[in-house]
């Protein structure tokens, strides 16, 4: 192919884009995709192999919004134009109701290409709506497709239950079905797929039926080198310093940096404990933590505000005052300067999140020469291969935590390498030159139709979701026998697009993941912790909010800590066992009450909760509305997958009531069986004589599990 000659056509139909004065966040279609589609377009342009780049997005004559989106064209520059189809609706309206417009774009589309000189070399759609408009352009004109999702339809409404929206509002809202049905398709007919990080195809992607490895490409997006780079030296004279200077008695320490949303999966607290537990930390540098705009923390939501005050009390328990800094809120343009100031104190930043899908200010970071420390997981695994800048961490292990940021901190020269790494490298993988030279490295094979794409063959199943479920507790159940686990991970990993795989356990979220992860066991589709009251979807580990509202009623926990405080053989258990709606006890039977009695002095004091016992020792009271059966029939709900195809795994008193019922129940052998003897009368529950996982597939072997749910679904 001659230099100059490629011709690029991006599609991007919703939202308002022009080539000036973006107006980003002025709705929900109006926002990063708007801004990646045109600085892709305008950094394409300046290439020396590219002759033209074509961004084409609806046109709109609307009084409500800017002429400007009613020009058929916008020039950018000499290579590239903004080109504007009509779709049988001029007005503008959500990107949810334009699906009924689309083929008329598509149409329209292909009139226009039509009409010009020369077909675009490559069709690159952006978002669902778009890959739809392209499968059509791609087939009739025979041009390849390239596609980029931005976000998933299959996610998002994984997320979207989580908030509490119904599946049939979401389902009228969102149009989801039309929404994955064109994902779908568009996996099935494009010759590629770009994405940001590879976890991104292992754990977004892979939930598709026509997913196929081998299509997808890892292109990170850039960042402004012109907002982040290196200190220039008069960052101690600017607000940013003075917004954190007052919280601190050595302001000129070391700055130890996370910035983050006040979200439980950022797993910020874990960096307090860390340096609450460990003096030489203290000593050696002060941490900051840049966790979004606060006004009064009682106006946030429930779960910022949970993050938040487990933040002070822990800062309060390791006596922290004056060694850690937690500003209200900085202006965007001195997130730049917490940056440059952070490098300059010679510190280093640090991301522990549970799970972080890209890492954008890890990279952030880098082109402002500070090294960088994060979790294990998902994005940032990427970028400290590509930048060598640092070290990933075990996000749950206090312990590795501080070793990998002392190591950082106390040798001057390593740090010195490890910033001019990341400031150097930043500069290769994660600017718009690199990502456009990346790209077209893509394309070439795909325009010379030298590397075409191998499809296996491959079908839709006959459900949307998941058409069945295997929800299993973790102690006494999974682990135990590494060989008859590893057997079950490879049948959960062979059914996965199809049967959804749960965790249903006492341990608190950050607990069962730590387990999760030593044993190599995936990350369940589903977890539902702390004894049924939180839920958390993966791959996100989206907390399932309208769970949390639904079991706060009639909740008082300080009043029920307060009743059982005097009580002989109850012993509250460490701070790291207990959770907002869950308060755990060590139970001596010997001279405690009965658990009947336990229950009639709380119902007695108006005290309406769930009283568990469990393992023998083990008393956990909930709210009346929570526990593992009514979390499991709440997800089952929101699924739609009726409970006479779950398969549910246990062994003790905890796992009582997701066993009872319709569902499929198996109790694998271990010393607490005793505890669910009593229903072998009178529930048709299998009890394996096998132990651990191996009765996990012998419970599945007994009830032929996997061949019901393909009979039921087919």
């Amino acid at each position: 192919m001659k230099i100059n000659q490629k011709y690029i056509l991006l599609i991007s139909i919703h939202g308002l884009i022009r080539g000036k004065e973006l107006e980003l966040g002025r709705d929900a279609d109006t926002g990063g995709q708007t801004k990646y589609v045109l600085e892709l377009a305008q950094s394409l342009s300046k290439h020396p192999e590219i002759k033209q780049v074509d961004l084409m997005t609806r046109l709109l004559i609307d009084p409500h919004i800017s002429s400007d989106y009613s020009e058929p064209i916008e020039i950018l520059n000499s290579k590239a134009n903004i080109i504007r189809i009509t779709c049988g609706s001029n007005e503008y309206i959500p990107k949810e109701e334009l699906w009924d417009y689309l083929d008329n774009f598509a149409d329209n589309a292909i009139s226009y290409l039509q009409s010009q000189e020369k077909m675009p070399d490559v069709i690159h759609s952006h978002y669902a709506d778009a890959g739809y408009v392209g499968i059509r352009l791609s087939h009739q004109l025979g041009i390849p497709l390239v596609h980029t999702g931005h976000s998933l339809g299959r996610s998002k409404r994984k997320r979207l239950l989580a908030s509490g929206i119904t599946r049939e509002v979401i389902e009228k809202r969102y149009n989801m079905t039309r929404r994955i049905n064109a994902e779908e398709d568009t996996l099935s007919s494009a010759e590629r797929v770009i994405t940001s990080t590879n976890q991104e195809i292992n754990e977004q992607y892979a939930q598709y039926d026509y997913y196929e490895p081998q299509q997808m490409r890892v292109i990170p997006p850039g960042t402004d080198v012109a907002q982040f780079f290196p200190p220039v030296g008069n960052e101690w004279e600017s607000h940013a310093f003075e917004a954190i200077a007052k919280f601190l008695k050595e302001p000129n320490k070391p700055i130890i940096l996370a910035l983050s949303r006040l979200d439980q999966r950022k797993n910020i607290q874990i960096l307090i404990e860390a340096f609450g537990q460990y003096q030489v930390l203290q000593e050696k540098a002060n941490l900051v933590i840049c966790a979004g705009t606060r006004h009064d923390p009682q106006d946030l939501e429930i779960g910022a505000q949970e993050v938040f005050s487990n933040l002070l009390f822990a800062i309060d328990r390791y006596d922290l005052y004056g060694k850690v800094a937690y500003p209200k809120g900085l202006p965007a343009e001195d997130i730049s300067v917490i940056y440059r100031l952070a490098s300059l104190s010679r510190g280093v930043f640090v991301n522990p999140a549970l799970t972080e899908p890209f890492g954008l200010t890890l990279i952030e970071s880098a082109a402002s020469f500070l090294p960088i420390i994060a979790t294990k997981d998902g994005g940032p695994v990427d970028i400290i291969k590509n930048c060598q800048n640092g070290y990933l961490i075990d996000p749950l292990d206090p312990d590795n935590i501080t070793e990998t940021v002392l190591k950082v901190l106390n040798n001057s020269e390593h740090w010195q390498a490890l910033a001019q790494n990341g400031f150097k490298k930043v500069k290769q993988y994660y600017t718009w030159d690199s990502h456009v030279d990346s790209y077209i490295k893509m394309l070439q094979p795909i325009i010379d139709k030298t590397e075409r794409l191998p499809r296996r063959s491959l079908k839709r199943r006959p459900m949307m979701y998941h058409n069945g479920a295997i929800v299993s507790s973790i102690d006494q159940n999974l682990l135990g026998d590494p060989e008859s686990l590893k057997e079950l991970v490879n049948l959960l990993t062979e059914k996965r697009k199809t049967i959804s795989f749960c965790i249903a356990t006492g341990r608190r979220l950050d607990s069962a993941l730590r387990v999760l992860r030593q044993h190599n066991i995936p990350q369940p589709d589903t977890l539902i912790t702390s004894m049924g009251t939180e839920i958390y979807y993966s791959p996100e580990l989206t907390r399932d909010d309208a769970w949390t509202n639904h079991i706060n009623y009639l909740w008082n926990r300080k009043r029920v800590v307060s009743l059982l405080t005097e009580l002989s053989g109850l012993t509250l258990q460490p701070k790291e066992q207990q959770s907002a709606y869950k308060i755990s006890y060590f139970y001596d039977p010997n001279i405690a009450p009965s658990v009947e009695e336990i229950k009639k002095i709380l119902l007695q004091n108006e005290q309406t909760v769930h009283v568990i016992f469990s393992f023998g020792q083990f008393l956990d009271i909930v709210p009346i509305r929570a526990s593992k059966g009514y979390a499991l029939r709440w997800f089952a709900q929101q699924r739609d997958i009726p409970l006479t195809r779950i398969l549910t795994a246990g062994g003790s008193g905890g796992d009582e009531d997701m066993m009872l019922g319709n569902t499929l129940s198996v109790v694998v052998a271990n010393r607490y069986t005793e505890e669910l003897l009593k229903f072998s009368e009178v529930e048709p529950i299998y009890f394996s004589e096998k132990q651990f996982a191996a009765g996990i597939l012998d419970g599945l072997n007994h009830y032929n599990f996997f061949a019901l749910c393909e009979e039921v679904s087919g």
